[in-house]
């Protein structure tokens, strides 16, 4: 009987150990996978314990390493332990306090009502969104040099949570300067997006550093079906004009490559564009004799570059005068929507609105479709 006793106190002291080693195990890291549509560079997945992982594929192109970040609820930082290899940042959330380095961050923050978080900014004469302006004229926003040698002493200052970093490959010094301070860097790759609702759809990659996740879900739900719903009026329409793009920078001419970001605005618009069938991703580098031989007839011409009047193209390049949508003023340019320190709104908000981007090119190239469309990026020469 005393053995017994002895066995069940032995089998009943096993079971609390085991049970309480439980208790102190980490969360279970068993996840589900957040739908995201479009985008391609990034994924994200909630654990059963709260922690967000985001994981980013495409920080630049062709990158060969992909960065994982995980954001703990900062009420249970204290009780969820996580492995530091696993991970290249591990940051409580929400964040209050950070530093970001494109002005294609700048409309995420805004839509989700965080801009407010944001401390310090590199090259901060190129924001054009007039409320962030306010906050860098007020002295909220530091300016932090520029993003290739951003001033790290300032930044370390500042002590950001975060910093939303962007690179063209894993060299940045500055950036391993910081991180030895302990300051995570997070790299955004929007930019390799190469379609204009997946590059949109990076809001979603925001929104868990601040556990906005539902806004940012009504936000690109907005977006992608103003987006689609043209995009499905134009596809209706019969006629289908021929048009160019780009212009001469030097002795070479820029103009998109046939899958790349602005050509599948192009697409999606219902135009015929003649260098569509191409497989570039980024922009073609042209002659002038090869565009002269494709794009002499077509009927419109969108961004000319940097130009903003007819006159200042003829002063650039008379070559420009044999073109028909130059004869017919049908030549449209974003060089004209700026910001109060000249910034092109274009390239700062222009990732984030596709839906904008696209009605602006409907209306120009089927006017019948959206006539009531005040154009917003793409303006007429002057």
């Amino acid at each position: 009987m005393r053995s017994t006793v002895l066995l069940s106190l032995i089998f009943c002291l096993f079971l609390s150990c085991k049970e309480k080693t439980k208790d102190t195990l980490p969360p279970t890291l068993e996840t589900k996978t957040i739908a995201i549509e479009y985008a391609k560079g990034f994924t994200i997945e909630k654990t059963g314990s709260g922690v967000t992982i985001i994981t980013v594929s495409s920080p630049w192109p062709n990158a060969q390493t992909n960065f994982k970040y995980a954001l703990v609820p900062k009420d249970k930082m204290a009780s969820i332990t996580l492995n530091k290899e696993e991970y290249n940042a591990i940051i409580g959330v929400p964040v209050n306090n950070i530093v970001t380095t494109s002005t294609t961050h700048i409309p995420s923050l805004e839509s989700l009502g965080v801009i407010d978080a944001l401390k310090g900014f590199p090259d901060t004469q190129y924001v054009s969104s007039v409320k962030t302006r306010e906050l860098i004229a007020a002295g909220k926003i530091k300016e932090l040099g520029n993003n290739e040698s951003i001033n790290t002493e300032m930044v370390i200052e500042l002590n950001p949570e975060v910093i939303f970093g962007f690179s063209i490959n894993n060299q940045n010094k500055a950036y391993e300067t910081l991180q030895r301070s302990n300051i995570p860097v997070v790299y955004n790759g929007d930019w390799t997006e190469e379609t204009p609702l997946g590059k949109a759809e990076w809001i979603k990659f925001f929104a868990p550093f601040f556990q906005k996740e539902q806004v940012a879900d009504s936000i690109f739900k907005e977006i992608s079906d103003a987006y689609n719903e043209v995009k499905s009026m134009a596809k209706n329409s019969k006629n289908k004009p021929t048009v160019l793009s780009g212009a001469l920078y030097k002795d070479v001419w820029y103009l998109p490559g046939g899958n790349s970001w602005g050509a599948m605005f192009l697409k999606d618009a219902n135009v015929v564009y003649p260098w569509s069938t191409t497989d570039q991703t980024g922009s073609l580098n042209l002659s002038i004799e090869s565009v002269l031989a494709k794009g002499i007839d077509t009927d419109f011409w969108i961004s000319p570059s940097q130009f903003t009047s007819y006159q200042e193209m003829e002063d650039a390049n008379r070559h420009y005068l044999k073109f028909k949508a130059f004869q017919n003023k049908n030549v449209y340019t974003f060089a004209k929507t700026k910001g109060a320190t000249g910034g092109l709104l274009y390239f700062e908000l222009g990732p984030n609105r596709p839906d904008l981007i696209l009605k602006d090119l409907i209306h120009i190239f089927h006017p019948e479709i959206l006539p009531e469309h005040e154009l917003f990026f793409f303006k007429p020469l002057n």
